[in-house]
């Protein structure tokens, strides 16, 4: 199922999941809706004061609900200009015998009450409360109760007004973002707490409620201007107010709206809020000043047709882009797609407050995404996959994904470039061999021992293997893709090769076996690379005498007594990074055309550590000149001398080169000598 179609069904999936409302949908939308919420500039509010019955306030008065004379002090203590919402329904007679002296304080005050709606007890009075008219085609959309727990009537009657304390929390989040303005209580509309706050604050003595086709469309308090609502008057409230927060104990202030509410631990619960936990007296201070603000957050019954239809267009979009581009281009538009809809919703919350969501939509835009982009790979995977079990036997690795790449390069041929090249073979492999001269299976798991981490280094620096030849290892760089310093790489090769021959060696000598030995050539020079063979069978190689001089100059590691050997091209680009050391100028066996060789000792800045490092490689060079002079004694001395040189890791070099000397020396001096040394094994 990898055809464009086969995409559908998800689209139509998100599509019906959106029109349906479920949990998971809103959930989504609810997140969106409280990081909306939480990236609003937070607005410090001086007009609402949040009057706390705190820990303090209750190791002063003694054990909470306190005395209603106890509550009657401190609304005694409030000054005249301020209002007094209470979030605390006095529904039963004081026990101590106070509610007449709250009453009477009430009295001089402006204070308004709390009632709790409920649907355990039905109340055919609903107490004392602002008239509400309505009119239009009245439609049952308010939250119905059937009754209401009121204050006592002599508090009541005391209050400049008594409101709802209702509140919608959202499922499956628990989370409260809205309140509605008014409830139905036996069928008569109430208003809420906050709202009527806001009402005797601005001395209106009345409501009226205008119903549409849907249900409520605004409220207006008095004369006000019109309070749009949704349908069931629900308000969504602003949470990014900061308030004024203080203990009823402290002096209270004047000409404010003063919340009183229960902050003590252990005698009120937290509301989830979209901006996070608060206690419900803050609950009503964000909705008294959402009304206060005129803040309107707008979520239109509407938005979840258009958010469905965008939803349809975002995802065809995509799959069309991904399908007809490129990988690179369909991500780009793709992308784009999606931050059409993701910057609309931005756009309108910051310009009006109208909540439009954009999650659920690029959820599915990046699902629609991810499918047609893995059907799409999986085309090409399959193609890949067919091109490599027809030629994967007998084509390198690299190449074999080169050809994936671009099928026109099955082909004979090749062209020429400039590589590098390093053979590795270990030495005196007979005496190794013999060990297992009853155990042939026991020689194979050795090499393999030996060739996994040599191959893996070559690997992780960038390098080709080319083939094995039984012990020997054939490693090439910049082929078949270009490789940037591949000198540099093919050298660091050779010198972590070692390191990991060390511990090999380190593990067959706890098994009791004879440690390995190798040689390292290195070589770099232009040659021709690509596919070499028959039309029937051919394979990815390369010609040219820069490579048959790296393996000769591996052949001759152990004639002189070191390690690695350079050719000067692969050596002309490493002065300034490893130290090195000029061997001999050589004309390998089989060649006419001489090259200076050398041996690399390491990198400079290991190397610069030694004080005597420099002294050290410019007796050398003296000994080298002494030699192309033919002053062989002298040089012998020189050699004699530098043989604990340089960690006494060239010691074989010179002992070697002493017997070089003194072969030079036998053959006799020679005015045509051009210091060029002809080897004659490999």
């Amino acid at each position: 199922m990898t055809k464009w179609w086969s995409v559908l069904p998800i689209i139509f999936l998100f599509a019906f999941l959106k029109v349906q409302q479920g949990d998971i949908v809103k959930t989504v939308q609810y997140s969106f809706y409280d990081y909306l919420q939480q990236s609003q500039e937070r607005i410090s509010v001086d007009d609402i004061v949040l009057i706390n019955i705190d820990e303090k306030a209750i190791a002063l008065e003694g054990q909470y609900p306190w005395p209603r004379d106890t509550v009657a002090k401190y609304i005694n203590k409030t000054p005249q200009s301020s209002l007094i919402v209470s979030t605390m329904i006095w529904s039963e007679k004081d026990r101590f015998k106070g509610d007449s002296a709250l009453a009477e304080s009430m009295s001089r005050k402006a204070v308004v009450l709390p009632s709790a709606p409920t649907h355990q007890t039905t109340s055919d009075d609903l107490g004392i409360y602002a008239n509400v008219s309505t009119f239009g085609k009245k439609i049952d959309t308010l939250p119905e109760y059937v009754g209401v727990i009121t204050p006592l009537q002599e508090l009541a009657q005391m209050s400049m007004g008594v409101g709802a304390v209702s509140a919608v929390v959202d499922q499956p989040t628990g989370v409260l973002r809205r309140v509605p303005m008014m409830v139905s209580i036996n069928g008569q509309p109430y208003p809420s707490l906050g709202l009527d706050a806001v009402r005797v604050m601005m001395g209106e003595p009345s409501y009226t409620v205008k119903y549409n086709s849907l249900g409520v469309e605004w409220i207006r308090l008095g004369k006000q201007d019109p309070l749009v609502t949704q349908p069931s008057s629900e308000l969504p409230v602003a949470f990014w107010n900061d308030f004024v927060s203080q203990s009823i104990v402290e002096p209270l202030p004047e000409g404010k709206i003063l919340i009183f509410g229960v902050t003590a631990e252990g005698y009120a619960n937290p509301v989830a809020t979209p901006t996070g936990a608060v206690y419900p007296h803050e609950v009503q201070g964000h909705q008294i000043q959402t009304l206060i603000s005129g803040v309107q957050i707008k979520i239109p019954d509407w938005t979840v047709a258009v958010e469905t239809f965008v939803l349809l267009i975002i995802c065809l979009g995509i799959l069309l882009s991904v399908y007809t581009l490129s990988t690179i281009p369909a991500g780009i538009v793709s992308l784009g797609i999606l931050c059409v809809p993701l910057s609309s919703s931005f756009y309108f919350w910051s310009d009006s407050f109208l909540f439009v969501d954009a999650i659920w939509s690029s959820i599915a835009g990046f699902l629609v995404f991810a499918q047609s982009s893995f059907n799409k790979y999986y085309i090409t995977y399959k193609q890949k996959e067919q091109i490599k079990k027809q030629f994967g036997t007998y084509l390198s690795p690299a190449m074999v994904v080169k050809l994936q790449e671009n099928p026109d390069l099955l082909k004979l041929g090749g062209d020429t470039r400039h590589m590098t090249f390093l053979f590795c073979d270990i030495r005196g492999f007979t005496p190794i061999s013999e060990q297992y001269k009853t155990n042939p299976q026991g020689l194979t798991e050795l090499v393999n021992r030996f060739l996994s981490p040599m191959t893996e280094i070559i690997m992780d620096n960038q390098g080709t293997i080319d083939k094995y030849m039984g012990d020997c290892i054939m490693a090439f760089w910049n082929a078949p893709l270009d490789v940037e310093q591949q000198e540099r790489l093919a050298v660091l090769t050779s010198e972590q090769m070692y390191d990991r021959l060390d511990i090999l060696n380190a593990e067959l000598k706890e098994e009791g076996l004879l440690p390995i030995n190798i040689g390292v050539g290195i070589n770099s020079g232009s040659v021709v690379v690509g596919n070499m063979g028959s039309d029937q069978r051919f394979d990815y190689s390369v010609l040219g005498d820069a490579v048959n001089l790296a393996a000769r100059l591996e052949g001759q590691t152990k004639e002189y007594g070191v390690k690695t050997i350079l050719g000067y091209e692969t050596a002309k680009e490493l002065e300034d990074e490893f130290a090195l050391l000029e061997l001999d100028t050589i004309a390998v066996k089989g060649k006419t055309e001489p090259v200076k060789i050398y041996t690399v000792l390491g990198t400079h800045e290991w190397w610069n550590d030694n004080s005597a490092y420099a002294n050290e490689t410019a007796q050398h060079e003296k000994m080298m000149v002494l030699y192309y002079n033919q002053q062989f004694d002298q040089a012998i001395r020189f050699c004699e001398d530098l043989k604990p040189c340089f960690l006494g890791t060239m010691s074989d070099f010179y002992i070697k080169w002493i017997d070089r000397c003194n072969e030079m020396k036998e053959a006799g001096l020679s005015k045509d000598w051009d210091g060029v040394y002809r080897a004659t094994t490999k």
